[in-house]
């Protein structure tokens, strides 16, 4: 009996290419969707042909998703048509004759460095849940790290002699980031008594729970809803409206970039597997940018 295509190219996705848990589960979900979608069309993956996509995203668009999210699912299945030409299971690809999905441009929003310091001073407590939601705040912020990467993070993850923090960020590829005094100072008050030490259940639930770094009130791994929980709770003390932990990252790569970092350090810390995609955090707003070039330029403020 032949395998399915579709297990197949997961199998590849997952050993060949070192996908995330997060990336395959995505994958998973859009072809499940687009065969799906074909079985209701009375065709397969091995008749599909240039009408039939052009169709499935007129399907997609139809039912209201985003753009971004069109094209996501369409990338999905133009790489799965690709990989089934490349293994030989279908001679053609009719996936590389239809035109992508455009998705306006928008750039990512940096919060205004006061509102992120008067973010960063809304956690007042000083018990076990305030050192470490104090703690999470300046550590998102300070490195700008991915959510899923901080809810990961294990204690043999961070130096704290020397302030670093191994990362692991898609794909599982790992890097060394740096981070500054405050947050080192928010760090060790939550691993001081009355900090994570106050957090640890009797008997933990699992060895992953208990080298965790940031913990949840059962004394398990804080998860990435509880993290969003959090930084959206302190977002409305704070007065920031829908703040997310995505924003904490784009304001650390904005803030380093306005303060003349280098873009290709930018990139490392961040994680960035292409300039390019650092590169939209140059596109600061137009009164930075003009306010910089009024301080940097020699004849700028000539009488």
């Amino acid at each position: 009996m032949a395998s399915d295509p579709l297990d197949t190219f997961m199998t590849w996705m997952r050993v060949e290419q070192g996908r995330s848990i997060n990336t395959l589960s995505a994958y998973q979900r859009d072809l499940n969707n687009y065969q799906i979608w074909l079985a209701k069309q009375k065709t397969t993956i091995l008749k599909v042909t240039v009408q039939h996509l052009e169709r499935f995203v007129a399907h997609l668009r139809a039912t209201g998703k985003a753009p971004k999210s069109v094209a996501r699912q369409f990338a999905a299945v133009r790489m799965f048509h690709r990989y089934l030409t490349q293994e030989g299971i279908r001679t053609d690809n009719p996936a590389a004759l239809v035109d992508g999905v455009k998705v306006p441009s928008s750039l990512p929003k940096a919060l205004a460095e006061e509102d992120v310091a008067r973010l960063l001073s809304s956690v007042t407590g000083v018990d076990s849940f305030a050192r470490r939601d104090r703690a999470l705040l300046e550590f998102l912020y300070a490195t700008g790290a991915r959510v899923a990467e901080v809810c990961g993070l294990s204690m043999s993850d961070i130096d704290m002699e020397d302030s670093l923090v191994r990362l692991f960020g898609k794909g599982a590829k790992e890097r060394i980031v740096p981070f500054g005094r405050l947050c080192h100072d928010a760090l060790s008050d939550y691993f001081d008594l009355g900090g994570r030490p106050a957090l640890t259940p009797e008997q933990w639930a699992s060895r992953e729970d208990s080298d965790a770094v940031f913990l949840g009130v059962h004394g398990t791994r804080l998860s990435r809803q509880a993290a969003w929980n959090i930084v959206r709770k302190y977002g409305e003390i704070a007065k920031i409206k829908n703040l997310s932990p995505h924003a904490l990252r784009h304001s650390c790569a904005t803030h380093m970039l306005v303060h003349g970092a280098d873009l290709r350090v930018v990139q490392e810390l961040l994680g960035h597997a292409s300039v390019s995609t650092t590169q939209i955090y140059t596109k600061v707003d137009n009164e930075v940018l003009y306010e910089m070039y009024r301080e940097a330029h020699p004849r700028a403020r000539a009488k």
